[in-house]
């Protein structure tokens, strides 16, 4: 069970995120709040869900990223299941792909 505490420092993290301007402020920004592991872990979950949400197989993903099956099934259950958190940002970023 998350405290009253604990939900206002996500509330407070997430308009800390929301604040950033472009790529940069955002880099300086994790630089300083997470460790490069912490990073590096989820950018390689935003990964997982690229490639799961363009169809590429489990054993393809695990392959190529080096994500255990864990992992894996984990992302894709909040792709199936969650609060659509990985689609809204996926289909933004083939939008803007889409325009360059």
């Amino acid at each position: 069970m998350i405290t009253d505490t604990e939900k206002r420092n996500l509330q407070q993290f997430y308009r800390a995120v929301l604040s950033l301007k472009d790529e940069e402020e955002c880099r300086k920004f994790f630089d300083d709040v997470a460790t490069i592991k912490e990073a590096l872990d989820m950018s390689a979950r935003l990964e997982v869900a690229r490639m799961l949400d363009e169809g590429t197989v489990f054993s393809e993903i695990s392959r190529e990223t080096g994500a255990s099956s864990a992992t894996i099934s984990r992302v894709n259950k909040c792709l199936t299941y969650g609060e659509g958190g990985y689609k809204t940002v996926l289909d933004r970023i083939k939008k803007k792909r889409k325009k360059k």
